[in-house]
């Protein structure tokens, strides 16, 4: 995973791996998916075309994980205040960078741990200088 980073935060390292553990939930790794997300997060996502989706992201594990879909995750920016987090991350199909998206992620430090809360996704078509190079 690579990181572009202005200012290292004080968790950075665990926020981190837990959207590494995101990221790897592709390839077959549905328990890395359970592990990185709240039970209750939902993901709102805007498509190449305009087309706007939303679902609690639990709906989509079994999907995500079955894929085995090629990804890298490029960690853009993590920013932290206290037990509140949040990631611009590429999450680039390695296969075809066209197919690409690019990902907001709210994290909150819930029992000591850090767990995705939300995701707010675009496809990298819409995300300017962002998107894969």
């Amino acid at each position: 995973m690579n990181t572009t980073v202005d200012e290292r935060t004080p968790d950075h390292d665990e926020i981190v791996r837990v959207v590494q553990g995101y990221v790897e939930g592709f390839q077959g790794r549905r328990d890395k998916l359970e592990a990185a997300f709240h039970e209750d997060a939902w993901i709102l996502a805007v498509d190449a075309e305009g087309g706007f989706s939303k679902d609690l992201i639990s709906d989509r594990f079994e999907r995500w994980a079955a894929s085995h879909r090629q990804v890298r995750g490029r960690v853009i920016k993590v920013t932290q205040a206290g037990e509140v987090a949040s990631v611009l991350l590429g999450f680039d199909n390695t296969e075809n960078l066209a197919d690409s998206w690019v990902d907001v992620l709210a994290l909150l430090k819930l029992d000591g741990r850090w767990q995705i809360t939300h995701k707010s996704a675009v496809h990298s078509t819409r995300a300017a200088w962002a998107k894969p190079q």
